[in-house]
């Protein structure tokens, strides 16, 4: 009887916190033993790894897939074609978000979100929880919902269907902190932004690229300093998402600076993209690029790329919400050249996330492979209660693994991605890196160029609390 299923042999193993060479046994999708050398005729199958750098599957926990709306519009992708995008891209595990309508109940939403995943996801998946209304039978329900397996909430500061006044925050802040749960904000001022949309519009300035001037980067820094105090003022840590600019960057080292518990995270289009992607002129093709908060100048990707590199930044993720550009429930909703302000927020990045950060992060010295390791997939396990199944190389952990080409030339185009979104904001980039092979507990889900994966085949986990309960 073979003692593996499984073998990776010749592995350059990567982990957040060591780098060494060895062999990686696997059994019933676990990684059951790493050692220097394993007997090849102990496995069933043999994948040889040929020294090449092999990572955890990625932990992609921030993403939207067939998420209900307000305002009619629809995301470009589903529980199949998302998983199946992710997967092609070394993400092993997602977590995207159920998402309670005002006047829903928690549990409403995640029975709703249950549905659209069931049967569809090829890969393993939590989930985040919204909360858009924050009534005490809400808030109620916090704690059944966290013994549950769902530890994360999501708050808005921001957009008239989603978000919350500060009292409210600070009622779902307690709960969290009642339970041992994480809140993650969007933070960005309401009313800056309003403000300022107002005043453009008079000015008959529509055009896509005037999305990023009602978007300011002072809007973003008084709403991230103003989640800080409400996080200090219960004494809760909570996770400001999607960080975007220099001067949010600077009021998450003053709130470290402090003492005050402040996770952060960025994402692909504050590293690669710029405000000239909304457009340098009034076409609407710019629209593909519009997503909150927008990306901006390049003093703020370079403050970005540094904070990835000291530690400021905990996680990695994608923020991947397509719509599609030719699409009337999509980027068009509201015409062909809609104001900026009615155009749906969103641009895609799961399949791309992990190889431009390779690309540009570890191949260009920028940080090392065991930072990206601990950025794209220990830090999120960790956070959102999934490790050490999760985000690890270790025995018992499951087999999520990736095995990297890093001497490419390759240039990323829509068509050879696997979402059913019609564009990538990254069309015509080019990278060193991308996924030879992908493992999801032991499975080959990608591999020689192929998706493998299969619909159905992807388990919901339920997450534990990361943070002492405390009453």
């Amino acid at each position: 009887m073979k003692s593996f299923d499984l073998i990776v042999k010749n592995a350059d193993i990567v982990t957040a916190s060591e780098r060494y060479r060895g062999d990686i046994g696997i059994h019933n999708g676990r990684i059951s033993v790493i050692a220097a050398e394993l007997d090849a005729a102990q496995a069933q199958q043999v994948i040889d790894a040929e020294g090449r750098m092999v990572t955890p599957g990625g932990v992609d926990a921030h993403c939207h897939l067939d998420q209900p709306s307000t305002d009619g519009s629809v995301g470009a992708d589903d529980f199949i074609s998302g998983t199946r995008s992710a997967a092609c891209g070394g993400t092993t595990t997602i977590i995207p978000f159920a998402m309670q309508f005002k006047g829903q109940s928690l549990k409403q939403a995640i029975a709703d979100y249950h549905q659209r995943a069931e049967g569809k996801a090829s890969i393993d998946y939590a989930f985040h929880v919204i909360i858009t209304d924050a009534s005490q039978a809400v808030i109620d329900e916090i704690p059944e919902v966290i013994a549950q397996g769902y530890t994360s909430f999501k708050i808005y500061m921001t957009y008239d269907a989603l978000k919350l006044t500060d009292h409210h925050i600070l009622n779902v802040l307690e709960a969290a902190r009642e339970a041992g749960a994480i809140s993650m904000i969007h933070a960005e001022n309401d009313d800056c932004i309003s403000w300022l949309t107002e005043r453009l519009k008079k000015q008959g300035k529509t055009a896509p690229r005037y999305h990023a001037l009602a978007h300011s980067p002072i809007g973003e820094r008084e709403a991230t300093h103003r989640a800080i105090s409400l996080a200090e003022l219960v004494d809760v840590p909570i996770l400001l998402v999607h960080v975007s600019s220099r001067a949010a960057i600077e009021q998450i080292y003053w709130a470290r600076g402090q003492g005050i518990n402040i996770f952060s995270e960025t994402c692909p289009q504050y590293l690669f993209l710029t405000a000239e992607d909304l457009g340098i002129d009034d076409s609407f093709h710019g629209a593909k690029c519009i997503c909150s908060p927008p990306p901006r100048d390049t003093d703020s990707q370079n403050a970005v790329w540094n904070a990835l590199a000291n530690g400021t930044f905990t996680i990695f993720s994608s923020d991947h919400c397509p719509f599609n550009f030719d699409d009337p429930r999509g980027k068009k909703l509201h015409g062909d050249n809609a104001s900026f302000d009615l155009v749906p927020n969103g641009i895609a990045g799961l399949e791309t996330r992990l190889p431009l950060l390779m690309s540009e992060g570890v191949l260009q010295n920028r940080i090392s492979a065991q930072r990206f390791v601990d950025l794209t997939a220990t830090a999120p396990a960790k956070l959102y209660g999934l490790y050490p199944q999760k985000g690890s190389i270790a025995v018992g952990s499951d087999a999520d693994l990736v095995i990297w080409d890093t001497d490419l030339d390759k240039t990323i185009t829509n068509n050879d991605l696997h979402t059913n979104a019609d564009h990538t904001p990254y069309e015509g980039k080019r990278v060193q890196a991308w996924p030879a092979l992908t493992l999801s507990r032991g499975e080959k889900v990608w591999s020689e160029g192929q998706y493998h994966g299969r619909a159905g085949s992807g388990a919901f986990l339920p997450c534990a609390v990361p943070f002492p309960v405390r009453g």
